[in-house]
């Protein structure tokens, strides 16, 4: 079997005992908040009749452990139950934000890293220089800023102040009519429909949510990328490489070569930990994603959804964990032995 193909096996039989610690603690949620979870899934509406319906309906009067093997087999069907507030199906409510939420953390993320990374080495070849103390001050200053409040003030400042921007409501303006969907990001399906207004609309109102989380990103990047380096810049094969006369941009290559697994790694990390980051920034632009949902759904006590939403960040961020893994195996063969 070729060495993905193991990799793939050894990661998947990791991945199912991981997905069901992962379902139970989902499945947990709502009891350790003592609560009752059958009023919370019949509505605020519900008549006692109907609570207890749904009480045996779901095995809800049935000992924990087959409680969990019901609800379980529910979730591997499909069905993560229906929200009381919009009386559709979860599943399908979070199927149709995921293509919001993705296009914004995508762009966000890539963007800070086509910043964050080139930043980071330039600042550890020339540490403590002027660049390096400037590069440090943005990356702290990007740490320490409240993600909410900086989509407040970039609302403030380019649309407000400047009118540079389009106003935070929504993926497209109101005023134009959205492409038909094929791969769920206005952007790319009003471009497949040849349709200029609706592009440009779409593009408009990407720029800041996207700018908000490229700074967000770029800032620990930039920190991580320089201590990588440094430490890459401070190994025995650099320091010989130096010393017998190798010329910089061969030295540059080697360092990044050796740097781009723990860069990649934590770029990956990036990208599973600003999912909740990218909900405040959803929920500052009205976009509508999977974040702004799972807030809503937690501000109106809507319990089927907010267990569906934390169970697709769950799962999402097992998905992004593997997709590292995989880069780290093409980047680094011999990761895959060690594995």
């Amino acid at each position: 079997m070729p060495a993905i193909g193991r990799f793939l096996l050894r990661r998947a039989l990791l991945l199912v005992p991981l997905l069901v610690a992962v379902s139970f603690l989902c499945f947990m949620l709502v009891r350790l908040g003592g609560q009752d979870p059958v009023a919370m899934l019949a509505g605020p509406t519900a008549t006692a009749a109907e609570i207890e319906l749904v009480r045996r309906t779901l095995a809800l009067d049935q000992p924990l452990p087959t409680q969990f093997a019901v609800w379980l087999g529910h979730v591997v069907g499909g069905d993560l139950g229906r929200s009381w507030l919009s009386n559709r199906p979860v599943l399908t409510e979070l199927l149709d934000r995921v293509p919001a939420t993705l296009e914004l953390l995508l762009y966000g993320v890539g963007l800070g890293a086509l910043i964050g990374i080139p930043v980071g080495l330039r600042a550890a070849a020339r540490p403590d220089r002027a660049f390096d103390q400037v590069s440090r001050f943005v990356s702290l200053l990007g740490f320490s800023t409240p993600t909410y409040w900086l989509g407040l003030v970039m609302l403030f400042v380019f649309f407000y102040l400047l009118g540079w921007a389009p106003p935070g409501m929504g993926r497209i303006s109101l005023m134009v009519e959205p492409p038909p969907p094929v791969t769920g990001s206005y952007l790319w399906d009003a471009l497949l429909h040849g349709q200029r207004e609706a592009a440009a609309s779409a593009a408009a109102q990407l720029v800041l949510p996207v700018a908000c989380i490229a700074i967000i990103s770029a800032a620990p990047i930039i920190k991580q990328t320089r201590a990588i380096a440094l430490e890459v810049l401070a190994s025995d094969f650099v320091r010989y490489a130096r010393a017998q006369g190798l010329p910089k941009r061969t030295l540059r290559r080697m360092v990044l070569r050796n740097s781009m697994v723990p860069v990649v790694t934590f770029v990956g990390t990036e990208v599973a930990g600003l999912v909740g980051t990218t909900a405040l920034i959803e929920y500052v632009f009205a976009w509508g994603g999977v974040g702004q949902y799972g807030l809503n759904a937690i501000v109106g006590g809507d319990f089927a959804a907010v267990q569906g939403y934390v169970l697709m960040l769950a799962v999402f961020s097992v998905l992004v964990f593997l997709v590292v893994d995989l880069a780290v195996l093409l980047l680094e063969p011999r990761a895959g032995a060690r594995a």
